[in-house]
């Protein structure tokens, strides 16, 4: 016996690599997680778009003003989920706090969905 035979293993043990249904399930895993995925990254994409316009909106010294701002800001980035009505304007001291909060529901198989909560605030 040479000794590229004495150290190749035999038999199953050799075997390496994943079985078909090992396959299967790690597809199925994988497709579902990019599919959420796929539906979440949307909502994300708007909140940060909420909370630019939020902080834009901070800068009006009225109430008025405040959701003219924000309003104009939910114009362009075409966001829909907050309105002008929806938010909490308050004073902390000279500077004007604009907060939000809101959820998100995406169905996932029959009753099940997968709620968003979302809430930010003008506030550094």
């Amino acid at each position: 016996m040479n000794k590229v035979q004495a150290r190749k293993p035999s038999g199953r043990r050799a075997q390496r690599g994943m079985t078909f249904l090992g396959m299967l399930f790690l597809a199925v895993v994988g497709g579902s997680v990019m599919i959420v995925g796929a539906q979440v990254f949307p909502t994300y994409v708007e909140y940060r778009a909420i909370l630019k316009a939020a902080k834009k909106a901070s800068e009006g010294a009225t109430v008025a003003q405040v959701r003219e701002i924000f309003q104009r800001a939910s114009e362009v980035d075409d966001f829909t989920s907050v309105k002008p009505n929806d938010l909490e304007i308050t004073k902390k001291g000279d500077q004007v706090v604009v907060s939000f909060a809101y959820q998100r529901e995406i169905p996932l198989v029959g009753p099940a969905y997968l709620v968003m909560k979302y809430q930010g605030s003008s506030e550094k």
